[in-house]
Protein backbone atom coordinates (compact mmCIF):
# COMPACT_ATOMS: atom_id res chain seq x y z
CA UNK A 1 0.00 0.00 0.00
CA UNK A 2 2.80 2.07 0.25
CA UNK A 3 3.44 5.16 -1.92
CA UNK A 4 0.16 4.34 -3.26
CA UNK A 5 -1.49 7.71 -4.43
CA UNK A 6 -5.05 8.47 -3.72
CA UNK A 7 -6.85 9.37 -6.72
CA UNK A 8 -7.61 12.72 -8.17
CA UNK A 9 -10.10 15.06 -6.93
CA UNK A 10 -11.51 17.05 -9.56
CA UNK A 11 -11.85 20.73 -8.09
CA UNK A 12 -9.83 23.55 -9.17
CA UNK A 13 -6.99 22.90 -6.47
CA UNK A 14 -6.86 18.91 -7.53
CA UNK A 15 -3.24 19.02 -7.26
CA UNK A 16 -3.19 20.14 -3.59
CA UNK A 17 -5.40 16.97 -2.78
CA UNK A 18 -2.92 14.70 -4.32
CA UNK A 19 -1.56 12.29 -0.99
CA UNK A 20 1.03 9.07 -1.00
CA UNK A 21 0.11 6.61 1.42
CA UNK A 22 3.10 5.90 3.58
CA UNK A 23 0.98 3.50 5.73
CA UNK A 24 -2.31 1.90 6.91
CA UNK A 25 -3.12 3.03 11.31
CA UNK A 26 -6.28 1.29 11.39
CA UNK A 27 -9.06 -0.34 9.71
CA UNK A 28 -12.55 -1.36 10.73
CA UNK A 29 -16.18 -2.18 8.77
CA UNK A 30 -16.26 0.54 5.73
CA UNK A 31 -13.23 2.78 7.59
CA UNK A 32 -9.72 3.15 7.21
CA UNK A 33 -7.32 5.51 8.93
CA UNK A 34 -4.04 6.06 6.83
CA UNK A 35 -0.75 7.91 7.42
CA UNK A 36 0.26 9.94 4.01
CA UNK A 37 1.98 12.59 3.00
CA UNK A 38 0.81 15.45 1.10
CA UNK A 39 2.67 15.70 -1.70
CA UNK A 40 2.40 19.83 -2.09
CA UNK A 41 3.81 20.06 1.35
CA UNK A 42 6.03 16.97 1.84
CA UNK A 43 3.88 16.81 5.88
CA UNK A 44 2.65 13.99 6.76
CA UNK A 45 -1.19 13.87 7.43
CA UNK A 46 -3.64 11.28 9.04
CA UNK A 47 -6.44 10.92 6.18
CA UNK A 48 -9.36 8.80 7.73
CA UNK A 49 -11.42 7.39 4.75
CA UNK A 50 -15.55 6.36 5.05
CA UNK A 51 -16.31 4.39 1.83
CA UNK A 52 -19.05 2.99 0.52
CA UNK A 53 -19.89 -0.97 0.40
CA UNK A 54 -21.97 -3.47 1.32
CA UNK A 55 -21.39 -2.97 4.82
CA UNK A 56 -22.05 0.81 4.46
CA UNK A 57 -24.67 2.24 6.97
CA UNK A 58 -25.83 6.08 6.67
CA UNK A 59 -25.22 6.40 10.20
CA UNK A 60 -21.71 5.92 9.04
CA UNK A 61 -22.23 8.82 6.86
CA UNK A 62 -23.76 11.22 9.69
CA UNK A 63 -20.55 10.71 12.04
CA UNK A 64 -17.93 11.26 9.46
CA UNK A 65 -19.71 14.39 8.08
CA UNK A 66 -20.06 15.60 12.14
CA UNK A 67 -16.60 14.43 12.76
CA UNK A 68 -15.64 16.53 9.98
CA UNK A 69 -17.62 19.56 10.71
CA UNK A 70 -16.86 19.61 14.37
CA UNK A 71 -12.53 19.06 13.61
CA UNK A 72 -13.28 21.91 11.92
CA UNK A 73 -14.74 24.39 14.66
CA UNK A 74 -12.16 23.32 17.19
CA UNK A 75 -9.00 24.66 17.71
CA UNK A 76 -6.60 23.22 20.55
CA UNK A 77 -3.55 22.17 20.55
CA UNK A 78 -4.06 19.36 22.23
CA UNK A 79 -6.73 18.18 19.48
CA UNK A 80 -5.70 17.35 15.59
CA UNK A 81 -6.58 20.44 13.62
CA UNK A 82 -8.55 19.98 10.27
CA UNK A 83 -7.12 20.34 6.55
CA UNK A 84 -9.90 19.31 4.65
CA UNK A 85 -12.51 17.40 3.81
CA UNK A 86 -13.43 15.89 0.30
CA UNK A 87 -15.08 13.52 -1.90
CA UNK A 88 -13.32 10.47 -3.28
CA UNK A 89 -15.29 9.27 -6.66
CA UNK A 90 -12.94 6.87 -8.90
CA UNK A 91 -13.57 3.71 -10.10
CA UNK A 92 -11.86 1.81 -7.50
CA UNK A 93 -12.74 4.12 -4.49
CA UNK A 94 -15.76 5.69 -3.67
CA UNK A 95 -16.67 7.61 -0.34
CA UNK A 96 -15.59 10.69 1.96
CA UNK A 97 -11.93 11.74 2.99
CA UNK A 98 -11.27 13.83 6.06
CA UNK A 99 -7.92 15.39 6.69
CA UNK A 100 -6.20 16.06 9.50
CA UNK A 101 -2.85 16.81 10.92
CA UNK A 102 -0.43 14.31 12.40
CA UNK A 103 0.48 13.85 15.73
CA UNK A 104 3.94 12.00 16.65
CA UNK A 105 3.32 9.97 19.53
CA UNK A 106 2.12 6.50 20.51
CA UNK A 107 -1.62 6.09 22.25
CA UNK A 108 -1.98 5.52 25.90
CA UNK A 109 -2.93 1.44 25.14
CA UNK A 110 0.37 1.27 23.54
CA UNK A 111 2.67 2.52 25.79
CA UNK A 112 1.02 0.43 28.39
CA UNK A 113 1.25 -2.88 26.19
CA UNK A 114 4.95 -1.65 26.01
CA UNK A 115 5.78 -2.15 29.25
CA UNK A 116 5.23 1.65 30.86
CA UNK A 117 3.84 1.98 34.25
CA UNK A 118 2.58 4.89 35.85
CA UNK A 119 2.79 6.60 38.92
CA UNK A 120 -0.29 8.74 40.82
CA UNK A 121 1.24 11.66 39.91
CA UNK A 122 1.72 11.27 36.81
CA UNK A 123 -1.74 9.70 36.13
CA UNK A 124 -3.37 12.79 37.78
CA UNK A 125 -1.13 15.00 35.39
CA UNK A 126 -2.64 12.98 32.70
CA UNK A 127 -5.81 13.66 34.18
CA UNK A 128 -5.73 17.12 34.62
CA UNK A 129 -4.46 17.78 31.19
CA UNK A 130 -7.69 15.51 29.59
CA UNK A 131 -9.74 17.47 32.01
CA UNK A 132 -8.97 20.61 30.99
CA UNK A 133 -9.31 19.66 27.00
CA UNK A 134 -13.09 18.40 28.32
CA UNK A 135 -13.64 22.37 29.80
CA UNK A 136 -13.17 23.49 26.17
CA UNK A 137 -15.24 21.16 24.44
CA UNK A 138 -17.95 20.98 26.96
CA UNK A 139 -17.73 24.96 27.32
CA UNK A 140 -18.36 25.38 23.29
CA UNK A 141 -21.63 26.25 22.18
CA UNK A 142 -23.38 23.83 21.59
CA UNK A 143 -20.97 21.66 23.67
CA UNK A 144 -18.74 18.76 22.30
CA UNK A 145 -19.31 15.66 23.69
CA UNK A 146 -16.30 13.44 22.51
CA UNK A 147 -18.36 10.28 23.73
CA UNK A 148 -15.52 7.92 22.83
CA UNK A 149 -12.55 8.77 25.33
CA UNK A 150 -10.61 5.69 26.00
CA UNK A 151 -6.37 5.16 26.15
CA UNK A 152 -5.91 3.79 22.61
CA UNK A 153 -7.98 7.33 21.81
CA UNK A 154 -5.23 9.57 24.09
CA UNK A 155 -1.52 10.05 22.89
CA UNK A 156 1.27 10.65 25.06
CA UNK A 157 4.53 12.42 24.17
CA UNK A 158 7.62 11.64 25.23
CA UNK A 159 8.66 12.35 29.15
CA UNK A 160 10.08 15.84 29.52
CA UNK A 161 11.79 16.42 32.87
CA UNK A 162 8.82 15.26 35.68
CA UNK A 163 6.50 16.12 32.96
CA UNK A 164 4.28 12.71 32.35
CA UNK A 165 4.38 14.07 28.54
CA UNK A 166 2.41 16.44 26.02
CA UNK A 167 -0.89 14.53 26.35
CA UNK A 168 -3.80 14.97 23.27
CA UNK A 169 -6.70 13.68 22.56
CA UNK A 170 -7.73 12.18 19.26
CA UNK A 171 -10.55 10.26 17.16
CA UNK A 172 -13.74 12.66 16.89
CA UNK A 173 -15.50 9.78 15.18
CA UNK A 174 -18.09 9.28 17.71
CA UNK A 175 -18.62 12.86 18.50
CA UNK A 176 -21.87 14.55 19.44
CA UNK A 177 -23.25 18.29 19.73
CA UNK A 178 -26.36 19.14 21.95
CA UNK A 179 -28.12 20.12 19.19
CA UNK A 180 -27.42 16.92 16.89
CA UNK A 181 -29.61 15.04 19.39
CA UNK A 182 -32.67 17.43 19.16
CA UNK A 183 -35.24 16.08 17.11
CA UNK A 184 -32.85 13.20 15.68
CA UNK A 185 -32.83 9.47 16.57
CA UNK A 186 -29.42 9.17 19.01
CA UNK A 187 -26.95 6.89 17.65
CA UNK A 188 -25.22 4.56 20.44
CA UNK A 189 -21.77 4.67 20.05
CA UNK A 190 -18.57 4.04 22.82
CA UNK A 191 -16.33 1.03 23.93
CA UNK A 192 -17.91 -1.38 26.62
CA UNK A 193 -16.06 -0.99 29.95
CA UNK A 194 -15.68 2.98 29.17
CA UNK A 195 -19.16 3.58 28.64
CA UNK A 196 -21.31 5.07 31.09
CA UNK A 197 -24.96 3.40 31.73
CA UNK A 198 -27.32 6.54 30.42
CA UNK A 199 -24.80 6.03 26.91
CA UNK A 200 -26.01 2.61 26.52
CA UNK A 201 -29.20 4.01 26.45
CA UNK A 202 -28.34 6.54 23.96
CA UNK A 203 -28.88 9.26 26.48
CA UNK A 204 -25.03 11.28 26.58
CA UNK A 205 -24.70 14.28 28.36
CA UNK A 206 -20.83 16.35 29.56
CA UNK A 207 -20.89 13.99 32.71
CA UNK A 208 -20.70 10.64 30.25
CA UNK A 209 -17.04 11.90 28.89
CA UNK A 210 -15.92 12.00 32.61
CA UNK A 211 -16.78 8.40 33.25
CA UNK A 212 -14.99 7.37 30.22
CA UNK A 213 -12.37 9.57 31.56
CA UNK A 214 -12.28 7.74 34.88
CA UNK A 215 -12.52 4.44 33.59
CA UNK A 216 -9.36 5.31 31.37
CA UNK A 217 -7.39 5.99 34.77
CA UNK A 218 -8.06 3.41 36.79
CA UNK A 219 -6.79 1.34 33.32
CA UNK A 220 -3.44 3.46 34.05
CA UNK A 221 -3.35 2.74 37.72
CA UNK A 222 -4.43 -1.08 37.46
CA UNK A 223 -2.86 -1.90 33.89
CA UNK A 224 -6.73 -3.69 33.72
CA UNK A 225 -9.15 -2.93 31.28
CA UNK A 226 -12.09 -1.87 33.09
CA UNK A 227 -14.52 -4.47 31.44
CA UNK A 228 -12.03 -7.43 33.42
CA UNK A 229 -12.39 -5.97 36.64
CA UNK A 230 -15.19 -6.48 39.42
CA UNK A 231 -18.29 -4.68 39.30
CA UNK A 232 -20.86 -4.33 41.99
CA UNK A 233 -23.72 -2.46 41.56
CA UNK A 234 -22.56 -1.77 37.99
CA UNK A 235 -19.99 -0.06 39.90
CA UNK A 236 -16.45 -0.62 38.97
CA UNK A 237 -14.23 -2.68 42.03
CA UNK A 238 -10.81 -0.74 41.20
CA UNK A 239 -8.99 -0.50 44.83
CA UNK A 240 -7.70 -4.03 45.07
CA UNK A 241 -5.80 -3.75 41.83
CA UNK A 242 -4.19 -0.47 42.23
CA UNK A 243 -1.84 1.31 45.03
CA UNK A 244 -3.69 4.71 44.87
CA UNK A 245 -4.05 6.96 47.72
CA UNK A 246 -7.81 7.56 49.57
CA UNK A 247 -8.04 10.89 48.13
CA UNK A 248 -7.36 9.78 44.79
CA UNK A 249 -9.06 6.40 45.10
CA UNK A 250 -12.41 8.56 46.18
CA UNK A 251 -12.24 11.17 43.40
CA UNK A 252 -12.23 8.36 40.87
CA UNK A 253 -14.74 7.09 42.11
CA UNK A 254 -16.76 10.26 42.02
CA UNK A 255 -16.30 10.45 38.40
CA UNK A 256 -17.05 6.50 37.66
CA UNK A 257 -20.21 6.66 39.75
CA UNK A 258 -22.80 5.19 38.21
CA UNK A 259 -25.41 7.08 39.26
CA UNK A 260 -25.48 10.08 36.91
CA UNK A 261 -27.04 12.71 39.64
CA UNK A 262 -24.62 11.31 42.16
CA UNK A 263 -21.39 11.78 39.32
CA UNK A 264 -19.32 14.75 39.00
CA UNK A 265 -21.29 17.24 36.86
CA UNK A 266 -18.78 18.95 35.29
CA UNK A 267 -15.22 18.64 34.16
CA UNK A 268 -14.48 22.00 35.77
CA UNK A 269 -15.81 20.45 38.90
CA UNK A 270 -13.78 17.53 38.83
CA UNK A 271 -10.30 19.55 38.05
CA UNK A 272 -11.44 21.74 41.44
CA UNK A 273 -11.92 18.39 43.11
CA UNK A 274 -8.47 17.37 41.98
CA UNK A 275 -6.31 20.14 42.70
CA UNK A 276 -7.84 20.74 46.35
CA UNK A 277 -9.21 17.10 47.61
CA UNK A 278 -10.74 18.79 50.02
CA UNK A 279 -13.79 20.53 48.42
CA UNK A 280 -14.34 16.24 47.35
CA UNK A 281 -14.87 16.47 51.47
CA UNK A 282 -17.12 18.87 51.76
CA UNK A 283 -19.42 17.77 49.25
CA UNK A 284 -18.91 13.92 49.90
CA UNK A 285 -22.56 13.94 51.50
CA UNK A 286 -24.04 15.11 48.56
CA UNK A 287 -21.98 13.04 45.93
CA UNK A 288 -21.42 9.52 47.67
CA UNK A 289 -24.10 9.35 50.20
CA UNK A 290 -27.33 7.64 48.99
CA UNK A 291 -30.17 9.31 48.70
CA UNK A 292 -32.94 9.23 50.67
CA UNK A 293 -30.51 8.21 53.71
CA UNK A 294 -30.62 10.18 57.37
CA UNK A 295 -27.38 8.84 58.35
CA UNK A 296 -25.13 11.67 59.56
CA UNK A 297 -21.22 11.54 58.45
CA UNK A 298 -18.69 14.60 59.28
CA UNK A 299 -15.10 14.16 59.05
CA UNK A 300 -12.14 15.84 59.24
CA UNK A 301 -8.44 14.64 58.94
CA UNK A 302 -8.60 14.60 63.08
CA UNK A 303 -11.96 13.07 63.95
CA UNK A 304 -15.04 11.19 62.01
CA UNK A 305 -18.46 10.83 63.41
CA UNK A 306 -21.22 8.62 62.36
CA UNK A 307 -24.73 9.25 63.54
CA UNK A 308 -27.59 6.74 62.97
CA UNK A 309 -30.84 7.80 63.79
CA UNK A 310 -33.60 5.14 65.24
CA UNK A 311 -35.83 3.30 62.57
CA UNK A 312 -38.85 5.50 63.59
CA UNK A 313 -42.44 4.26 63.85
CA UNK A 314 -43.46 1.24 62.01
CA UNK A 315 -46.85 -0.52 62.67
CA UNK A 316 -44.73 -3.29 63.49
CA UNK A 317 -43.77 -1.60 66.89
CA UNK A 318 -47.77 -1.67 67.64
CA UNK A 319 -47.60 -5.17 69.38
CA UNK A 320 -43.95 -4.32 70.96
CA UNK A 321 -45.33 -1.67 72.96
CA UNK A 322 -48.70 -3.01 73.42
CA UNK A 323 -46.82 -6.13 74.50
CA UNK A 324 -44.58 -3.77 76.40
CA UNK A 325 -47.62 -1.85 78.47
CA UNK A 326 -49.57 -5.16 79.09
CA UNK A 327 -46.69 -6.95 80.53
CA UNK A 328 -45.69 -4.11 83.03
CA UNK A 329 -49.11 -3.24 83.82
CA UNK A 330 -49.50 -7.06 85.07
CA UNK A 331 -45.96 -6.79 87.15
CA UNK A 332 -46.94 -3.33 88.41
CA UNK A 333 -50.22 -4.89 89.89
CA UNK A 334 -48.29 -8.11 91.11
CA UNK A 335 -45.26 -5.88 92.71
CA UNK A 336 -48.36 -4.18 94.68
CA UNK A 337 -49.68 -7.32 95.95
CA UNK A 338 -46.53 -8.98 96.79
CA UNK A 339 -46.01 -6.15 98.83
CA UNK A 340 -49.34 -5.67 100.49
CA UNK A 341 -48.67 -9.15 101.79
CA UNK A 342 -47.74 -9.37 105.97
CA UNK A 343 -43.80 -8.19 106.58
CA UNK A 344 -41.99 -10.80 105.98
CA UNK A 345 -43.88 -13.10 103.54
CA UNK A 346 -44.02 -10.36 101.01
CA UNK A 347 -40.50 -9.88 100.48
CA UNK A 348 -39.59 -13.07 98.57
CA UNK A 349 -42.94 -12.32 96.55
CA UNK A 350 -41.92 -9.00 95.92
CA UNK A 351 -37.70 -10.53 94.87
CA UNK A 352 -39.61 -12.57 92.65
CA UNK A 353 -40.90 -9.73 90.62
CA UNK A 354 -37.50 -8.20 89.69
CA UNK A 355 -36.16 -10.72 87.05
CA UNK A 356 -39.75 -9.79 84.99
CA UNK A 357 -39.16 -5.60 85.62
CA UNK A 358 -36.05 -6.47 83.63
CA UNK A 359 -37.56 -7.91 80.86
CA UNK A 360 -40.55 -5.15 80.70
CA UNK A 361 -37.79 -2.55 81.18
CA UNK A 362 -36.17 -3.90 78.30
CA UNK A 363 -39.30 -3.92 76.15
CA UNK A 364 -39.94 -0.36 77.13
CA UNK A 365 -36.04 0.97 76.71
CA UNK A 366 -35.93 -1.02 72.68
CA UNK A 367 -39.67 0.73 71.97
CA UNK A 368 -38.44 4.26 73.07
CA UNK A 369 -34.89 3.58 71.43
CA UNK A 370 -36.60 3.04 68.16
CA UNK A 371 -38.32 5.96 67.78
CA UNK A 372 -36.70 8.52 69.78
CA UNK A 373 -32.70 7.21 70.34
CA UNK A 374 -29.46 7.48 68.03
CA UNK A 375 -26.44 5.92 67.72
CA UNK A 376 -23.00 8.08 67.48
CA UNK A 377 -19.59 6.27 66.11
CA UNK A 378 -16.73 8.55 66.84
CA UNK A 379 -12.98 8.04 65.98
CA UNK A 380 -10.61 10.31 66.99
CA UNK A 381 -6.94 10.13 67.10
CA UNK A 382 -7.04 8.38 70.50
CA UNK A 383 -9.75 6.01 70.81
CA UNK A 384 -12.83 4.99 68.81
CA UNK A 385 -16.06 4.99 70.98
CA UNK A 386 -20.03 4.18 70.49
CA UNK A 387 -22.43 6.14 72.28
CA UNK A 388 -26.18 5.77 72.38
CA UNK A 389 -28.62 8.45 73.52
CA UNK A 390 -31.99 8.62 74.92
CA UNK A 391 -33.87 11.88 76.14
CA UNK A 392 -30.21 13.49 76.75
CA UNK A 393 -28.94 10.18 78.94
CA UNK A 394 -25.80 8.55 77.27
CA UNK A 395 -23.92 5.63 77.46
CA UNK A 396 -21.10 3.55 75.94
CA UNK A 397 -21.61 -0.32 74.47
CA UNK A 398 -18.91 -1.78 73.92
CA UNK A 399 -16.64 0.91 76.37
CA UNK A 400 -14.30 3.07 74.31
CA UNK A 401 -11.06 1.70 73.09
CA UNK A 402 -7.71 3.07 72.13
CA UNK A 403 -7.42 4.02 68.42
CA UNK A 404 -4.33 1.76 67.72
CA UNK A 405 -6.14 -1.20 68.87
CA UNK A 406 -8.16 -1.23 65.24
CA UNK A 407 -7.32 -4.50 63.74
CA UNK A 408 -9.72 -4.86 61.01
CA UNK A 409 -13.05 -3.61 59.11
CA UNK A 410 -15.74 -6.22 58.56
CA UNK A 411 -18.39 -6.01 56.02
CA UNK A 412 -21.01 -9.13 55.72
CA UNK A 413 -23.34 -8.82 52.71
CA UNK A 414 -26.77 -10.05 53.62
CA UNK A 415 -27.00 -13.30 53.17
CA UNK A 416 -29.92 -16.29 54.34
CA UNK A 417 -29.05 -18.83 56.85
CA UNK A 418 -31.60 -21.93 58.64
CA UNK A 419 -32.56 -21.95 62.42
CA UNK A 420 -33.08 -25.16 63.90
CA UNK A 421 -36.26 -26.16 61.72
CA UNK A 422 -34.69 -25.69 59.10
CA UNK A 423 -36.59 -22.78 57.94
CA UNK A 424 -35.29 -19.85 55.94
CA UNK A 425 -33.75 -16.92 57.81
CA UNK A 426 -32.85 -13.45 55.95
CA UNK A 427 -29.48 -12.25 57.78
CA UNK A 428 -29.37 -8.22 56.59
CA UNK A 429 -25.68 -6.57 56.04
CA UNK A 430 -23.79 -5.85 58.76
CA UNK A 431 -20.52 -3.64 59.31
CA UNK A 432 -18.29 -4.34 62.30
CA UNK A 433 -15.55 -2.45 63.33
CA UNK A 434 -12.90 -4.61 65.69
CA UNK A 435 -10.48 -2.60 68.63
CA UNK A 436 -9.04 -5.85 69.95
CA UNK A 437 -11.45 -8.09 71.13
CA UNK A 438 -14.23 -5.59 71.00
CA UNK A 439 -16.83 -5.44 68.43
CA UNK A 440 -18.41 -1.94 67.11
CA UNK A 441 -21.67 -2.35 65.07
CA UNK A 442 -23.44 0.29 62.98
CA UNK A 443 -26.65 -1.48 63.15
CA UNK A 444 -28.80 -3.47 64.94
CA UNK A 445 -32.01 -4.33 65.50
CA UNK A 446 -32.87 -0.51 66.63
CA UNK A 447 -30.38 1.11 64.08
CA UNK A 448 -31.44 -0.93 61.28
CA UNK A 449 -29.64 0.42 57.44
CA UNK A 450 -32.39 1.30 55.13
CA UNK A 451 -29.96 -0.12 51.98
CA UNK A 452 -26.79 -2.13 51.28
CA UNK A 453 -25.85 1.00 49.88
CA UNK A 454 -25.74 2.76 52.88
CA UNK A 455 -23.48 0.09 54.67
CA UNK A 456 -21.38 0.47 51.73
CA UNK A 457 -21.03 3.91 51.45
CA UNK A 458 -19.94 3.90 55.63
CA UNK A 459 -17.94 1.15 54.70
CA UNK A 460 -16.07 2.70 52.53
CA UNK A 461 -15.92 6.01 54.55
CA UNK A 462 -14.58 4.07 57.30
CA UNK A 463 -12.06 2.38 55.32
CA UNK A 464 -10.43 5.22 53.31
CA UNK A 465 -10.49 7.59 57.01
CA UNK A 466 -8.19 4.58 59.12
CA UNK A 467 -6.64 3.51 55.84
CA UNK A 468 -7.35 -0.44 56.22
CA UNK A 469 -8.95 -2.75 53.95
CA UNK A 470 -12.45 -3.95 54.27
CA UNK A 471 -12.77 -7.69 54.98
CA UNK A 472 -15.67 -9.64 54.12
CA UNK A 473 -17.17 -13.24 55.31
Amino acid sequence: MAKEILGDVWRQDAARLRYEIQQQLGKKAGRRTLLVRDLLTQELVIVKLLTFGGDFEWDDLKLFEREAETLKSLSHPAIPRYLDYFELNSPNLQGFALVQTYISAPTLEQSLKAGRTFTEAEIKQIAKTLLEILIYLHGLHPPVIHRDIKPSNILLGDRSGNNVGQVYLVDFGSVQTVLATEGSTRTVVGTYGYMPLEQFGGRTVAASDIYSLGATLIYLATGIQPADLPQKDFRIQFEQAANLSPDFSNWLRWLIEPNLEQRASSALEALQALDRPQILELTDLTIIKPPGSKIQLTKSADVLEVVIPPSGWQASMLFLGSFAIAWNSFILFWTIGALAAPFPVNIPFALFSLPFWGAGGFMMYSFLFNIWGSMKLRLDSQQVSSTYELFGFKFHRPRPSPRNNITKLVYIPPHFTKDSDGNRINIPAQLELWAGVQKYQLANSHFPLKSEAEMEWLAQELSDWLGIKIATK
